[in-house]
């Protein structure tokens, strides 16, 4: 039996349309290599996303992100995972200004990556969007509550749905978009009463971060989940403490060069 034979079926929109109400879906991000590949086991979800910018490259917000960072980083994530479904981020300016416009990026996205979805971010006309792009093959995620891309609008990273006026905005966006063909959509920063009536009003599988465990599925930024900064949001559990184990471990290297004590026998060569 050959290898390819053997290869493990990438999980499809179809399938992870599927799963809701059922077990919840396992999401996480992902931006390089090594870390789709160990996270591939875990997740069904991993998302190339735009959080890439404040959490690889120290950007104040994901307004800064390009499609040419999108896509790097989302070859990296490609060439890492084998099973999880993977969906990558259109950055800020991809996509909002027509259809048309979403659908050479997303295509490009696409095309470029070998990602299998694209995810956007909610608003007035996004659900058009959704129609266009899903309409010409494209499968999509959509994104409502707290919005990471209107942080200059919305004076900074909130949460959403406190008053009426947003929790109407949220569930009519959250209908307008699973309504449009959205295969799940990414509910983030509500309280928990409104995560539970967004996803018993949805026909698609809502994947909380910040929304409670009514939701359908999780997904957590991976670098906050593993605790490699000094703070993370409220709705993070931290799994890891990878920040002080890298300290410690960079301090430890630092005392054995600085005592030549590094590299030792064992790690050197030597002719023949």
């Amino acid at each position: 039996m050959s290898s390819h034979t053997l290869s493990v079926k990438r999980l499809t929109a179809p399938e992870i349309r599927a799963r809701k109400g059922k077990t919840p879906l396992v999401c996480l991000t992902a931006y390089t290599t090594p870390v789709a590949e160990i996270l591939d086991e875990a997740c069904d979800i991993l998302l190339v996303g735009d959080s890439l910018g404040m959490v690889v490259h120290g950007l104040p917000s994901t307004i800064g992100v390009t499609m040419e960072m999108m896509i790097l980083h989302g070859q990296a994530v490609m060439r890492g995972a084998k099973k999880a479904f993977v969906v990558i981020d259109m950055p800020f300016g991809s996509y909002e200004s027509s259809p048309e416009q979403a659908f050479q990026n997303a295509v490009r996205l696409l095309k470029e990556t070998g990602a299998q979805a694209v995810k956007v971010e909610s608003g007035p006309t996004v659900h058009e969007t959704i129609a266009y792009l899903t309409q010409r093959g494209i499968p999509v995620m959509g994104h409502v509550g707290l919005r990471p891309q209107a942080v200059n609008v919305d004076g900074g990273f909130k949460a959403k749905g406190r008053t009426a006026k947003e929790r109407d905005i949220a569930l009519q966006e959250a209908r307008d978009s699973a309504q449009a063909g959205a295969f799940a959509i990414v509910v983030e920063g509500v309280a928990a009463d409104l995560a539970g009536i967004i996803t018993a009003e949805v026909d698609v599988p809502t994947i909380g971060i910040g929304a409670s465990s009514q939701c359908d599925g999780q997904i957590l930024v991976t670098d906050d989940m593993l605790g490699l900064f000094d703070w993370s949001p409220k709705f993070v559990r931290r799994y890891a403490s990878l920040r002080e184990q890298i300290r410690e471990a960079a301090l430890s290297y630092a005392r054995d060069v600085a005592s030549r004590d590094f590299p030792a026998q064992q790690e050197t060569y030597f002719t023949k």
